[in-house]
């Protein structure tokens, strides 16, 4: 064979590419990787978005229910019964310590729900502090029974209809385990590990976790929607946003999400960068303890939104990247109840109300935050000592307490703060994804309902709106709560933000979710 040949013949055969591996610079450590014990974006990033996968997912683009582990279901026409067939041929991660012995079928889905709404389960009690999204968006009332109609058909008998139940389970806690896996754990005295070396069937299979450190995952080479792009996959837990941006500036990392407006800017400018961002379908608020006094008094929340200088919050922290938030979600999400009028800065309307309440002199309290920036705050100093000096101008002296993230969500579920910054993302365009979780007593009991406001009245509208399936009467309902949410101005309302990432120019198919969730299976790197 001649030279010429043989160079036409290199010529005629593909060149291989091989995947690179992709770092994420993140914002916090995971509280866990099982997670239907937790409520936080940071472990549902963790756990759910990269790990595991629902029987169905929500497609923000098409702003429908897609299908996911279930090819395909059916809704009764009473709404009393969901039956979902599963796609065929899911496997579960193998791992060194777990290698499965069949494929996904409906014990998986049965045992994944009962573990969660039966008290007799024998995992039932595995999660100390109980199952957060499944207590607060009442599926132990909701869900009658999950039943096992064959290997690969599973059925959802509702004890009444509830117009979000299908939308629901796009939520990270609805994520199938393996009862195999369990059954092995279980055998074992075990448990606990599931916490710390978990199993699904999603994208990435995990290798390993060190706090403060690293998150590590490989791809999963049998993955039914197709193998990621990656040759691996890290989480390198990075606190600080100003470090994240010298990191993906460095190289150091391919993505770094949350970073400060500052960064957002110079990022732009810089050739080896990307930026990528979205409208967030997430409100950032500070909850005011209305199981605690002074702030079981109406007069003194509303004093507090009246003494806040919203704007001079908005312009110091987000820098111009969000949107004034006076209700609970944002004003594109359907039933925005557009009519109601904001509190506006009105420091002497402030110190009347105080007075009236029953402290003319004001009072102490405390205010917590969390240390390390994140898109819901992104800079969580700054903006703790603008509402402090705001609430001492009206007699409201508040301390400070800077608290590590995990903890703060703890305690927080727990009902020890007085106020503290939260913030709160929609799963879907629902806007029952922040009335349930946020504003209804089972969510007292949870923990995710911050301001710990149980009302009869509005429980009832807000469980009224979900049994609707008529977009018109929810509206109805919605407009109704959220008035009496912002009469009894349970939460400081602070902002919508923009969602961003700033990324290599090497990267390619990573886009910013509206929702918060990550999803890495169409990403590569160059």
């Amino acid at each position: 064979m001649t030279l010429r040949s043989l160079a036409l013949l290199a010529l005629a055969v593909p060149s291989v590419v091989l995947a690179k591996p992709l770092t994420v610079c993140t914002d916090a450590n995971p509280e866990g990787f099982d997670v239907v014990q937790y409520n936080s974006l940071v472990t549902t990033n963790a756990s759910a978005d990269v790990l595991m996968d629902r029987l169905v997912d929500y497609d923000a683009t098409a702003r429908k229910v897609v299908p996911a582990l279930a090819a395909s279901w059916e809704v009764a026409p009473d709404g009393l019964s969901y039956t979902f067939r599963l796609r065929p041929n899911v496997v579960f991660h193998t791992t060194d310590y777990f290698k499965p012995s069949r494929r996904l079928n409906a014990d998986d889905v049965v045992f994944t729900f009962e573990r969660m709404l039966k008290p007799d389960h024998p995992w039932y009690k595995i999660a100390p502090n109980g199952y957060p999204h499944a207590q607060s968006m009442q599926f132990t009332k909701l869900i009658k029974d999950v039943k096992k109609v064959d290997d690969n058909t599973v059925r959802f008998e509702l004890n009444y209809p509830e117009s979000t139940f299908l939308s629901t389970l796009t939520m990270g806690f609805a994520s199938i385990y393996s009862a195999e896996y369990a059954q092995q754990l279980q055998a074992g005295g075990r448990q606990a590990e599931l916490n710390q070396k978990p199993v699904g069937t999603g994208p990435f299979v995990f290798r390993s976790f060190q706090k403060d450190t690293v998150v590590r995952y490989a791809p999963n080479t049998a993955y039914w929607g197709g193998q990621p792009k990656v040759s691996a996959l890290v989480y390198a837990i990075t606190p600080d946003a100003a470090v994240r941006a010298q990191k993906v500036k460095a190289g150091e990392c391919q993505i770094a999400i949350s970073p400060k407006p500052l960064d957002v800017q110079a990022a732009r400018s810089d050739t080896n960068l990307r930026v990528v961002q979205t409208p967030a379908f997430m409100t950032a608020f500070v909850a005011m303890n209305s199981q605690k006094k002074p702030f079981d008094s109406a007069k003194v929340r509303q004093a507090v939104n009246l003494a806040f200088d919203k704007s001079a919050y908005l312009k110091t922290v987000f820098e111009g990247t969000a949107t004034a938030a006076n209700l609970p979600y944002p004003p594109n999400t359907w039933s925005y109840a557009k009519e109601i009028t904001p509190y506006a800065l009105d420091v002497a309307q402030a110190k009347k109300l105080l007075a009236q309440a029953g402290y003319p002199n004001g009072f102490d309290t405390t205010l917590w935050v969390r240390p390390t920036g994140s898109v819901l705050n992104p800079n969580p100093k700054a903006g703790a000592e603008l509402l402090q000096a705001d609430l001492a101008k009206v007699g409201i002296r508040a301390k400070v307490a800077v608290i590590e993230w995990g903890e703060l969500i703890k305690r927080g579920k727990a009902g020890e703060h007085d106020m503290l910054f939260m913030g709160w993302a929609g799963d879907n365009g629902d806007p029952d994804n922040f009335l349930t979780p946020q504003f209804s007593c089972a969510a007292v009991q949870s923990g995710t309902n911050f301001a710990r406001f149980c009302d009869p009245k509005l429980d009832k509208l807000i469980a009224d709106g979900k049994k609707s399936s008529d977009f018109k009467a929810r509206s109805v309902l919605y407009h109704s709560a959220q008035k009496l949410i912002h009469d009894q101005a349970l939460w400081l309302p602070l902002a919508h933000p923009t969602a961003f990432a700033i990324t290599r120019k090497d990267v390619s198919g990573y886009t910013v979710s509206p929702f918060g969730r990550q999803n890495f299976t169409r990403v590569s790197v160059r």
